[in-house]
């Protein structure tokens, strides 16, 4: 299945039914009267969150929904059908953009999660409903409310609670494969990754989710090489590893670019949390590695060393991520606390 992020789509909401102009005629029955039923409402166009879905690739061959109108009043003091509504089923993590790509109308990251995009019109009065004591025979109706048309953008931020960072060929997508069941495609050359990969991680019986992106190069952020538009797909993780590749002559260099890059991008992404591990030391010797990583912690903090081929060091580096997994998660249970309020 191919993966997309990005959708344009066209949307149009029901238009609600005419009331009707009826009046009863029947046998034997002097002034009858209105009975002219109101028009039936417009259906809507609704966005669901639903479970089995990981791209927007859907919307690239449909992209006009249009919901059902509404069907008109008639006699006999009958109401029109109502419209039926029309749900546009998206991946989790979807979010809904206004036409100029910038407003967010909803973000649905939830299971079942569901937002009106554009409201169905109502029904128009039938003559009934201005029936008085001083207009007992009206002769008019109301017609029914147009629908809504509008031009949306559908934009897939991938739900994970780590993301994998660093430069083409840092073995992000050795590392997703040596502790997940996830295979994505690993090669001796730059940019093998073409979109984003998920895989599940299990360490000391505990599992979470993890996403590798496409790698980044310095001037992603102005587009170069694959750009930085799968950033996006690690803004809601509780924590991103940062791998470096410990065979590179400048380690403190390639570090620094992939940094830039993030307060470049913007947002809160820069000032997540971060596990920085040293990768690829299975093809270095102590000497090496401790120049490699004394270059490295001179600018970044602390650092683990591990090798997603022999799988040294991989425990070590996955517990470190699943900590600071728990502490936002338990960070996020006491901001969703109400404070105690005092009581006599």
């Amino acid at each position: 299945m191919k993966f997309l992020d990005l959708a344009k789509v066209y949307i149009r909401s029901g238009s609600g039914g005419n009331g009707a102009v009826s009046f009863r005629r029947e046998k034997y029955i002097e002034y009858g009267g209105p009975d002219g039923g109101d028009g039936g409402r417009g259906g809507d166009v609704i966005a669901e969150a639903v479970d089995g879905l990981n791209t927007l690739i859907d919307f690239r061959y449909q992209q006009h929904f249009f919901a059902k109108n509404g069907q008109g009043g008639m006699g006999k003091q009958r109401t029109g059908k109502d419209g039926d509504d029309i749900v546009l089923r998206v991946p989790v993590g979807t979010e809904i953009l206004d036409e100029d790509e910038e407003t967010v109308l909803g973000d649905l990251t939830r299971v079942g999660q569901r937002i009106v995009l554009a409201k169905g019109g109502n029904g128009g009065f039938g003559n009934l409903h201005f029936k008085s004591s001083t207009n007992q025979a009206p002769r008019t109706a109301n017609p029914g409310l147009a629908g809504v048309e509008r031009t949306l953008w559908l934009r897939l931020k991938l739900i994970a609670d780590a993301g994998l960072l660093g430069l083409p060929n840092a073995g992000k997508s050795t590392f997703l494969a040596a502790t997940s069941n996830a295979r994505p495609k690993i090669a001796d050359y730059p940019f093998t990754t073409l979109h984003p990969n998920l895989g599940v991680v299990g360490v000391d019986n505990a599992e979470f989710v993890m996403a590798d992106i496409p790698g980044l190069i310095e001037g992603a952020h102005e587009g170069r090489g694959i750009g930085d538009r799968f950033l996006g797909h690690v803004e809601r993780c509780a924590v991103l590893l940062h791998l470096v590749d410990g065979t590179s002559q400048d380690v403190a260099g390639d570090y620094a670019t992939i940094i830039g890059e993030l307060e470049a991008y913007g947002g809160a992404l820069a000032d997540k949390p971060r596990v920085t591990a040293l990768n690829k030391i299975d093809a270095l010797d102590d000497d090496e590695r401790a120049e490699a990583r004394a270059a490295l912690e001179a600018v970044a903090g602390p650092v683990m060393l591990m090798s997603g081929v022999s799988r040294e060091g991989l425990t070590e580096v996955l517990r470190a991520v699943r900590a600071q997994i728990e502490d936002d998660r338990v960070r996020e249970r006491r901001a969703g606390e109400e404070p105690e309020t005092w009581k006599p």
